[in-house]
């Protein structure tokens, strides 16, 4: 089964958006930032993936937190994550997002409720 991160809270500031997370249940030694993100059209959330040696975790970023990305992409600010003692910063972020909403723009594959939610969110 693959691992996901569930944001529970963030906080947008002027200078960063920071993510945190309900308690994790497994190892979090050796976790990067891998600059890849994917789309989940079923939960409504953009993903981003963690990496360590083994395996990819997936950083599940929900609808709820898409105005503070709306903000992050026109500021070109960083996302922090933490993860109870460690801080990860989501590199490329801003670019995997803008590639991603590019494709998502009138595009039915990704189902006609993501598509309406990401253009109110980020396209208005």
């Amino acid at each position: 089964m693959q691992k996901r991160i569930e944001i529970s809270h963030f906080n947008y500031s002027n200078t960063r958006l920071e993510l945190k997370a309900d308690h994790t249940d497994f190892d979090k030694d050796g976790l990067r930032a891998s600059g890849q993100m994917l789309v989940d059209s079923d939960s409504l959330a953009f993903i981003y993936k963690l990496e360590n040696e083994q395996e990819f975790i997936y950083v599940s970023l929900p609808s709820a937190v898409w105005p503070a990305l709306k903000n992050v992409i026109s500021e070109k600010q960083q996302v922090i994550l933490h993860l109870e003692d460690n801080e990860l910063e989501l590199i490329d972020i801003i670019s995997e997002l803008e590639y991603l909403l590019q494709n998502i723009e009138g595009n039915a594959n990704y189902g006609d409720e993501m598509v309406e939610l990401v253009e109110k969110t980020f396209l208005s």
